[in-house]
């Protein structure tokens, strides 16, 4: 699969020499490790997020105020080292803690939990929220097993915004938690993404199929299936949505269109006229609407869906100011 690229080995060097080019006035890079914070400390809980390159804008792009102080970055679909997380964390530290958000995957969970170890050898207290939003990965009764997909985005708003508001670490987990517990997501796949290492796709489909529930590395969904027209595929992906977050009638939400890296902005949006489309007629009021490219898979084709249920708290945490380079409130 074609690449704008030069050394494989170099993406993620050149991916953050390429960032900090474009946005080095208000973040900067780590001394020795792949990690970009914010210039300017605040003297609040700090909010550290991570995971593998290749999920662009998805971490490093939500680096900012009102949203998370620091990034810890991987190589492609690849955790963060140890290392990195932790001096990420010692520099956004000012003494009030570091919550830590990132997606429930193996190897992101391994290597955090490590770092905050080496932060309590050095009295810094951390604390973790795993997003663990995709629907389709496990049963309910296996919530904590879920992957974390495009959920990321609303759970580091609301930890960003409860961390501004000066909420103590543990009040800061609360809140984050709460978001999580009411994130869910479902995506589609359409065709693959690749690793620029190897040049191929990370899974095969044929040119006339579907994978309802793909993970954003590859990982199986729930089921194959020919390709459909854009409505009957959001029915059913709303279908497996609204089962496993039941919404009343007059309950308010936001939404996350969110495209997997090929997926046109045009598309996007015919998904997100069929999702408010079943949300009015279940008299689900849409509080707002994000429709981006968020989180990705390199030149993966398809779609996800998020849902946040919100209530009064996350409704005021939602609204609190934010900016980086790709979220501003």
């Amino acid at each position: 699969m074609k690449k704008l690229i030069n050394e494989p080995s170099q993406v993620v060097k050149e991916l953050i020499e390429g960032y900090l080019a474009a946005y080095g006035k208000t973040v900067e890079k780590v001394p020795e490790v792949n990690g970009i914070v914010t210039k300017t400390k605040q003297e609040k809980v700090g909010v550290v997020i991570g995971g593998g390159s290749g999920h662009e804008p998805l971490f490093l792009g939500f680096v900012g105020d009102g949203l998370a102080d620091g990034v810890a970055i991987g190589n492609v679909f690849a955790a963060p080292p140890p290392d990195t997380v932790y001096e990420v964390t010692k520099a956004v530290d000012s003494g009030k803690g570091v919550l830590y958000v990132y997606g429930n995957y193996a190897g992101d969970v391994l290597n955090f939990d490590m770092a905050a170890e080496l932060c309590m050898a050095d009295d810094i207290e951390t604390r973790t929220v795993l997003v663990w939003d995709d629907v389709a990965s496990a049963p309910p009764d296996r919530t904590i097993d879920r992957r974390g997909i495009a959920g990321d985005v609303f759970v580091i708003k609301i930890a960003g915004a409860a961390a501004s508001a000066g909420l103590s670490l543990a009040e800061v987990c609360r809140v984050t938690e709460k978001a999580r517990d009411n994130t869910k997501s479902i995506g589609i796949a359409l065709a693959p993404g690749s690793i620029p290492d190897s040049g191929k796709p990370t899974f095969t489909l044929p040119e006339d199929e579907m994978e309802f529930g793909m993970g954003l590395h590859g990982e199986p969904g729930v089921r194959r299936a020919k390709l459909m027209k854009a409505d009957d595929i959001v029915s059913e992906m709303m279908g497996y949505l609204l089962q496993d977050m039941p919404l009343g009638k007059g309950e308010e939400v936001c939404l996350l269109v969110n495209g997997l890296g090929s997926t046109t902005v045009m598309e996007q949006f015919i998904v997100n006229r069929k999702v408010a489309a079943i949300l009015a007629d279940r008299g689900i009021a849409v509080y707002d609407t994000l429709v981006n490219d968020y989180c990705t898979c390199q030149e993966m084709a398809g779609v996800s869906i998020t849902l946040m249920k919100l209530d009064g708290e996350l409704k005021k945490y939602w609204d609190y100011p934010a900016h980086s380079p790709y979220f501003k409130k």
